[in-house]
């Protein structure tokens, strides 16, 4: 049976079986804790650069929808499992994960101690690493990942985000209708214009759900065309990298700052803070996985998320007309900001978490509010007498 090897920058090797596509891929390796959703974790933009690890032991049991996906392809540089399922049992399955993954040129390998490897990363840190069933000499492939690019300071953005603007109108997935086009009344629907960062189209089907004609433009979109689009607010949305990468879209961001509502996630929530002046800095690890307790400082409820950063915003870099509204209750690390006067706010985690877990899906109903209070003050200043220009 032909091998395949796992190789990290400090010397660690792993032997394994190929899964999915031959040849040699190179990333940064991090593991991801989700029982279920692994067709969403790897077509998420945010695992661009990076090769994921799941630490479920079996994967791949209900095969690939295309559906479902995050976007239109896969996005990891690699996969490692513990065991690839032969057999994908679901009514809508249309490919097993193996197959998928053939088909687009995602190397893999299994066989490996996906435990110990997480133990690993957990000690020592997230490090580069290369999956090879070309190099099989241990030596020479950690030579070859030691020679290969980090994540700090490079432009991942650039590489999965959107080239033209376009609209998107399909909502969640209902049963038994599938997705849908969800219309709401005409003076309840919201013009949002939407960053793609690396965007995980859930969060498009949560803001068509409710009630957004949502239009998306690319991460290099600067403020004055975003403001062209005359929206009721403005969405910045997760991605990949460091959040200093990407120094055009943190300047986009502040000139929209005090101008319309904005709501960000993940690398939004980041590309927000750096905006507002604050620092962001590297994790241990990282936090990947749909079982994360954040904590709503405001009622000290507790959440259960969905995650997948690597990068977090400095709490004691924070100016002071942001505050943390959020927590990770694990590390302590900053989960949420909102501005105290302003209506803008941002979380580090996914509320639009498909398959789940749901407990923050009520910060996209704050983000409507917010649009219909700008849209009604819009509204006002239309409407007195004298007054021809709206904000």
């Amino acid at each position: 049976m032909t091998r395949a090897l796992l190789a990290l920058e400090d010397g660690t090797v792993f032997w394994g079986t190929p899964y999915g596509a031959r040849g040699e891929t190179f990333g940064e390796v991090v593991f991801n804790t989700n029982l279920t959703g692994y067709q969403e974790v790897l077509t998420d933009p945010s695992y661009k650069g990076q090769i994921v690890a799941m630490t479920y032991p079996l994967i791949g049991n209900y095969g690939i929808t295309e559906e479902d996906l995050e976007s239109a392809r896969p996005q990891v540089e690699g996969y490692i499992v513990k065991e690839g399922s032969r057999v994908a049992s679901n009514w809508r399955a249309q490919l097993g994960l193996e197959a998928w993954l053939q088909h687009h040129g995602i190397i893999g390998i299994q066989g490996v101690d996906t435990r110990a490897l997480t133990r690993h990363i957990r000690t020592q840190g997230a490090m580069r690493g290369a999956i090879s069933t070309v190099t099989l000499e241990p030596n020479r492939l950690v030579a070859k990942v030691r020679a290969s690019p980090g994540l700090i300071g490079r432009d991942l953005v650039c590489a999965v985000t959107c080239e033209t603007s376009y609209t998107w109108t399909a909502g969640e997935w209902r049963w038994p209708d599938g997705y849908r086009h969800i219309a709401a009344e005409p003076d309840e629907r919201f013009r949002v214009v939407a960053y793609d960062f690396g965007m995980k189209r859930n969060i498009l089907r949560k803001l068509v759900n409710l009630g957004c004609d949502v239009t998306v433009v690319p991460a290099r979109t600067s403020a004055a065309e975003v403001l062209a689009h005359d929206p009721d607010g403005i969405f910045l949305s997760n991605g990949p990298g460091d959040p200093e990468g990407v120094p055009y879209a943190i300047e986009a961001v502040r000139h929209l700052i005090g101008v319309k509502p904005i709501f960000g996630i993940c690398l939004g929530h980041q590309i927000l803070g750096l905006a507002f002046g604050a620092k962001t800095y590297k994790l241990k690890f990282g936090h990947r996985g749909g079982n994360q307790p954040v904590m709503h400082l405001p009622t000290h409820k507790v959440e259960i998320t969905a995650q997948n950063h690597g990068f977090a915003v400095d709490a004691d870099s924070l100016p002071a007309e942001l505050e943390v509204t959020h927590l990770n209750l694990n590390d302590r690390t900053v989960e949420g900001l909102r501005h105290r006067e302003l209506p803008i706010f941002s979380v580090q985690y996914h509320p639009e978490a498909s398959p789940g877990p749901h407990d923050s899906w009520y910060l996209f109903e704050r983000f409507r509010d917010g649009l219909r209070e700008h849209a009604a003050q819009r509204r006002a200043v239309r409407q007195a007498p004298g007054l021809l220009a709206h904000p």
